[in-house]
């Protein structure tokens, strides 16, 4: 389904629900702007975006989930989209980042846990770990969060993590993308990328 891809060997993907920053994300690691549209689910392609002289590429995947406006069909076969994107390019991609909203994300979990359902978000999380991606959980708009601590400890519960969140920070990166602040995210990202000897790629990110 998504066929845009550059042919590059070594990759970082973005992976998230509609609306929860990814392409401002995008933006501030790249230093690019990207269309993003005024309403969710605008995103239909990935956005990749590499550079000349190396074999990388920084993708970001299109929101999952709930959009307004969005035909129930056409969600689902996004998802299928990012689904079969993910695993073929498993063995390529060094680090996923999944991009929550630090403000709703417990919420929307709690609210699509069910004996029948898994919430797309953890549904994510346990499939990239699956397919053996280290995965980067970027927790975005913390600055609208006031019990920080307590949030990112709850998020932990939620994605089968014991609390305190601290002792995950390969895994969980409290961020506000829209003010530039995604230094733990980077310092995250940089161990997965040093542990898989690719420590060129630094100065990405």
């Amino acid at each position: 389904m998504f066929d845009t891809r550059p042919d590059r060997e070594a990759e970082v993907a973005l992976v998230g629900r509609s609306n929860v920053g990814k392409s401002t994300l995008m933006r501030e690691i790249t230093g690019h702007s990207f269309d993003t549209g005024g309403k969710p689910g605008v995103t239909r392609e990935p956005n990749h975006y590499d550079w000349a002289p190396e074999d990388f590429v920084i993708t970001d995947l299109p929101g999952f989930g709930f959009m307004s406006g969005v035909h129930e069909d056409h969600r689902e076969e996004i998802k299928t989209g990012i689904v079969r994107y993910l695993e073929e390019y498993a063995d390529n991609i060094l680090v996923a980042v999944l991009v929550v909203d630090g403000k709703s994300v417990i919420d929307i979990i709690d609210r699509h846990s069910g004996p029948d359902e898994i919430p797309y978000d953890v549904e994510m999380f346990h499939f990239l770990r699956e397919l053996d991606v280290p995965t980067v959980v970027a927790v975005n708009k913390m600055d609208k969060v006031d019990d920080r601590d307590e949030r990112l400890n709850e998020l932990c519960d939620r994605l089968g993590l014991l609390p305190p969140w601290k002792q995950w920070q390969e895994t969980i990166a409290p961020i506000t993308a829209k003010r530039g602040q995604i230094s733990s995210l980077n310092e995250a990202v940089r161990g997965h990328l040093h542990e898989q000897e690719r420590d060129d790629l630094f100065k990405f990110f």
